[in-house]
């Protein structure tokens, strides 16, 4: 059984997604598409921006959603997944590739979810670390016992755990973190606590939008990043997305429950190719690629 990932923020690189608009004519007219709805040329940023230019959150995050579905769009026939799932951002593109979201409302919640998150990271200052070689449970425990906002943010593999809190909260994190034997424990370049209570401000405005826009059963489940399960109710996807952007992404859950369900092959959607690497980390027999 096929699995169609979706990759999220952090993969982005000048001229992403240029291929596919030279050389692709619904591509292209989605990509136009695209830069009406935004209101700018997010093509321009993509295709000959500056790396500066594609950090910003806002220009990020539409950016691989447009890279990702624009990809699935156009591979016609070879597009057939029995279940697909998406790291973060990389939901949304998901759920736009399977049927369950318009191009148009996915792109709109996108770049409103920029918006909210960008918003929030500025209310107080925050960061995020990666956590090499502990126990999931471990790192758990020990965010736990600190007395600040700090708590795991995504579960990539086994022995890769990403937190998220407040600066002091995370310092305090990774001092305690190397002491009980963590390999590493190092700050990551983000703008703030995605998937933490920090979060929360950007939440209550984006699910207003999640909840006016029209969802539907996807050709496909859709393993969900806050429980790791699959699901094709409209309703359940609808409510999981809501809570997405404070939930911790469990997304050594969703491809052990993948597999657990017959997935022998997976195939990245997007730029990089960190989702691969990762799956071969949660389970080596597995067949991985990647288009970008």
């Amino acid at each position: 059984m096929k699995a169609f990932v979706f990759p999220g923020q952090g993969a982005q690189f000048v001229g992403m997604g240029k291929d596919l608009y030279d050389n692709n004519e619904t591509a292209r007219e989605m990509f136009e598409k695209a830069n009406e709805i935004l209101g700018f040329r997010i093509t321009d940023l993509m295709f000959n921006g500056t790396e500066e230019d594609l950090k910003q959150t806002k220009v990020t995050q539409p950016a691989i959603f447009l890279h990702s579905v624009i990809l699935a769009k156009t591979m016609g026939e070879e597009f057939r997944p029995d279940m697909v799932a998406g790291h973060s951002l990389g939901e949304f593109s998901a759920l736009v590739a399977a049927g369950a979201l318009s191009f148009e409302e996915g792109l709109k919640l996108v770049f409103a979810r920029a918006q909210a998150m960008q918003k929030a990271c500025e209310l107080r200052p925050s960061t995020m670390a990666a956590v090499l070689a502990l126990a999931d449970e471990k790192v758990e425990e020990i965010c736990d016992t600190i007395d600040d906002v700090v708590a795991p943010a995504n579960y990539n593999c086994p022995g890769q755990v990403v937190i998220s809190g407040t600066e002091e909260g995370i310092d305090a994190a990774c001092a305690k973190l190397l002491e009980a034997g963590a390999k590493r424990a190092m700050k990551l370049k983000v703008g703030g606590a995605f998937h933490s209570t920090l979060m929360q401000p950007a939440q209550d405005e984006l699910a207003a939008a999640i909840e006016a826009a029209k969802f539907e059963t996807p050709i496909c489940p859709i393993y969900q990043n806050v429980d790791g399960k699959p699901h094709t109710d409209p309703v359940e996807i609808k409510e999981n997305l809501i809570k997405q952007l404070t939930a911790p992404v469990r997304w050594t859950y969703d491809v052990q429950a993948m597999i657990a369900d017959g997935a022998k092959e997976f195939i990245e959607l997007g730029p990089g190719a960190v989702l691969q690497g990762l799956v071969k980390k949660i389970d080596r027999t597995m067949t991985v690629s990647g288009r970008q």
